[in-house]
């Protein structure tokens, strides 16, 4: 947990610990949003913290209360952080609002109002029984834990993040095209991590056939009970001997092929049918099918929440030209390769000017070994 001074941290450090906290509930609390809580004391210090981990679980501000009840620490007088409204309804647990109002918190920090009309309306409840209320710290930081909410609630598509590693020169390979490293081992575990938190894991067809990928998580403290992700090929070049690929030996039910209309009327497409693996038709001709219909599929009829796209540059282009790229972690290492024949990071768009770039921000970055780590969003 962390020990901050109010002498020594602003109201920024206390809300970036909150956000620290919400995002270890990430993935677990779909389809509700990942939220974070600290309580701090009249001196300054964070003393209990908690976050929602896992959907049904307790809310984090309910969860930062019993951390500081189970630790001995009577809340009364002192000041919370959270990243999201405490909710003011009745859903899988109780109203936050009443958690705090009956723990004495004399004042609340929040990060951002909560969308939901549903669950809306917490501030004004805490307000009304004579709690300080301050909204807008750190916000932006706070509207970015809860894109992926904020998706579920406004369409039918899963959230969608587009991972990539590149060179200084944003080269993703040789020009052999052989699988070899390209980040640092931090860097690898960082996207296991990302797997393990994800429903699919997404990729082209070029790099389903030269790579043979699992697209498993391989951590070491994987739960008894943990599900590896579907598999997901985008690709209008069915395999003709599935034999000869990882992830139709070892899981063909948990994979599915993305293709054109005509392909998935064909006997290839039939034949991987007959092992359990789904060939889902989307509209549009092959290597610019529509990929949203693909992915509100996977939401709809399997209950896909989020997707990890780790094909090539083609397919990280389409996503963005699409844009279904809902975020970009990207990997920068500072190699340099120098080679043009080398693959690019985001390739296929053909000619444009600078001014038809497709923008995004940063919405936050850290190193990861040796490795920098950007997390960006549209902008």
């Amino acid at each position: 947990m962390y020990t901050c001074r109010a002498t020594t941290a602003s109201h920024e450090d206390h809300m970036a610990c909150a956000i620290d906290l919400a995002r270890k509930g990430r993935g677990a609390t779909a389809p509700n949003p990942c939220v974070g809580a600290v309580l701090v004391d009249k001196e300054g210090f964070i003393v209990a913290g908690g976050w929602h981990t896992r959907y049904g679980a307790l809310h984090a501000e309910r969860e930062c209360l019993a951390t500081a009840r189970a630790k001995g620490i009577d809340p009364t007088g002192m000041t919370m952080y959270v990243t999201l409204e405490p909710c003011n309804h009745h859903g899988k647990t109780p109203p936050c609002t009443e958690a705090i109002i009956e723990a004495g918190i004399a004042k609340v920090f929040i990060g951002t109002r909560d969308p939901n009309p549903v669950a809306a309306g917490g501030v004004e409840k805490l307000e009304k029984h004579g709690i300080s209320v301050e909204t807008g710290v750190l916000e932006q930081e706070c509207k970015d834990l809860i894109a992926d909410f904020l998706l579920w609630q406004h369409s039918h598509s899963t959230y969608n993040i587009v991972k990539m590693a590149a060179t200084l020169d944003g080269k993703i390979a040789s020009r052999h095209r052989v699988p070899e490293p390209v980040s640092c081992p931090e860097s690898f575990n960082r996207v296991h991590l990302l797997r393990s938190m994800v429903d699919a894991v997404v990729v082209g067809g070029g790099t389903f056939r030269a790579d043979n990928p699992s697209l498993t998580c391989r951590l070491d403290n994987l739960d008894d009970n943990f599900e590896q992700p579907y598999a997901v090929i985008v690709t209008s070049n069915l395999p003709e001997e599935p034999n000869d690929y990882t992830i139709l030996c070892d899981r063909p039910e948990r994979t599915i092929f993305f293709t054109d209309n005509e392909t998935a009327r064909t006997p290839l497409a039939d034949k991987l049918r007959e092992r359990g693996t789904r060939v889902w038709p989307l509209p549009g001709e092959p290597g610019e099918l529509k990929l949203s219909v693909g992915f509100e599929r996977l939401r709809a009829e399997i209950g896909c929440h989020y997707t990890l796209v780790e094909g090539g540059g083609g397919l990280a282009m389409q996503c963005a030209a699409q844009s279904v790229a809902d975020e970009i972690v990207h990997f920068v290492t500072p190699r340099i390769l120098g080679d043009d024949a080398a693959p690019a990071a985001y390739s296929g768009r053909g000619e444009a000017r600078m001014a038809d770039a497709i923008n995004y921000r940063i919405s936050r970055s850290e190193r990861t070994g040796k490795d920098m780590m950007l997390v960006l969003m549209p902008q």
